[in-house]
């Protein structure tokens, strides 16, 4: 279903391309078949080359949609144009001798983002639904699945059923839970679809794919999620760069605000602006993580505790902070120290991780990467002060660390804009 959909995409901005060039071809050469037009050398070469460089930027950019429902997204598309502009030009280049109109590829270009534009419009609604039905003994699962945009649960069956079953629609993706112990009847109605073609997968995968989340009861040693992270580990050193860069560049803009914030925390409430805390880091090594202060001086003196709504240890003007993140600027000093990542899971006090680690299984395992000033569960998940929530938002760090790729870190932080622009999951 994915790959369809994704060939779908790139069909879609073929044709757009195609009415582009007649476009093109129409102002430039006055004809609506670019290849009739009446110049010295043939422009079928140049045309060619304009096909060939989409279809090559199209499969080299791929990944950008990431793991899970593939959505098309803008910044694709303007990767595309700019890669077919450039490799054109590059081809052009190459074959000197060949005929070729700067008018004609810029007009080409232009004409091609408006269709590309509707089609992306249209299909980011609803990308695409897969229709499933599962086999599996754990409902809340089940429930998730069905919850999420893109999945139709059809129906869920329980892996010991024992009655009668008949064959699917033929578009239907049969997902099995693969820990489930099997009836000779639904073990011998698996085995009737994969003979007949039918799409059998393992729940978990689609389950990660549609929810974004990985299921904590699936996992049994760990692995699951070490393994997957060993093969990126090729580019944690970029991702590192990227960090150190993309701060001191913007260091600019952020350095006066946090100076601004500085002031406005010191005339607020007497004592320091920044706040010190010790939090659990990459590999579980504890650091001093660094903030603006929003609370009053003695406001943990009793022992941490999750921030609440209208929480009354705030000073004045400590929930806007919050709010707009303001009070997090001075991290991204802890990014240029190394101790943190501009993206990543939360980095949790000292004490919680003492308690969750014991309470909660795998819970370490989101200590294999930086920690990060925000991350998939932020901007996925509400604000989490329990155990219960701290697990749901484990399930989404834990996706992360599995699939995490620069892809993936710059969704995030896409993501992450707009929810600094809204306030949404902060206390």
């Amino acid at each position: 279903m994915r790959s369809r959909f994704l060939i779908s995409v790139t069909l879609s901005d073929l044709i757009s391309l195609a009415a582009a060039m007649t476009f093109a071809s129409l102002v430039v050469f006055d004809i609506p078949f670019p290849w009739e037009a009446q110049v010295a050398g043939s422009p079928l070469p140049m045309l060619l080359f304009l096909v060939t460089a989409i279809i090559a930027t199209s499969l080299l950019t791929e990944q950008m949609s990431g793991h899970g429902v593939p959505r098309p997204t803008y910044g694709r598309m303007l990767a595309i144009l700019f890669g077919t502009v450039f490799l054109t030009a590059s081809l052009l280049v190459l074959f000197r001798d060949v005929y070729f109109s700067r008018a004609f590829i810029a007009l080409t270009a232009a004409g091609w983002l408006v269709p590309a534009s509707v089609h992306r419009l249209v299909r980011r609604q609803r990308p695409w639904t897969e229709r499933i039905g599962v086999i599996t003994f754990e409902k809340q699962l089940a429930d998730d699945l069905a919850d999420s945009d893109h999945a139709d649960v059809l129906w869920v069956l329980a892996p010991d059923f024992d009655g009668p079953l008949d064959l699917p629609d033929r578009d239907v993706t049969i997902a099995i839970d693969l820990r489930s112990v099997l009836s000779d009847r639904v073990a011998q109605y698996l085995s009737s679809c994969d003979v007949a073609g039918y799409t059998i997968r393992p729940f978990v995968s689609v389950y990660e794919e549609h929810t974004g989340r990985v299921p904590l009861v699936h996992l049994a040693e760990g692995w699951e999620i070490s393994a997957p992270l060993l093969e990126v580990a090729r580019w944690l050193p970029g991702k590192r760069l990227f960090d150190t860069t993309i701060t001191l560049l913007t260091a600019v803009v952020w350095a006066p605000l946090a100076l601004a914030v500085a002031a406005y925390v010191k005339v607020s409430d007497p004592g320091f602006s920044i706040f010190r805390q010790e939090r659990v880091g990459l590999n579980t090594a504890t650091f001093t993580m660094y903030k603006f202060r929003t609370m009053h001086i003695d406001a943990e003196k009793d022992g941490p505790r999750f921030a609440q709504p209208d929480d009354p240890r705030l000073i004045r003007g400590g929930t806007f902070l919050r709010k707009s993140r303001l009070d997090e600027l001075p991290q991204l000093w802890n990014v240029l120290k190394g101790d943190m990542s501009l993206v990543g899971p939360r980095a949790e006090q000292v004490p919680f991780v003492e308690s969750f680690r014991h309470q909660i299984p795998f819970y370490d395992h989101r200590h294999m990467v930086r920690p990060g000033l925000t991350g998939w569960a932020q901007v996925n998940y509400r604000y989490a002060d329990d155990k219960a929530e701290t697990v749901e938002k484990l399930t989404y760090d834990l996706y992360y660390i599995k699939h995490m790729s620069p892809v993936m870190d710059l969704r995030i932080l896409s993501k992450s804009i707009w929810t600094v622009l809204t306030g949404s999951g902060a206390r």
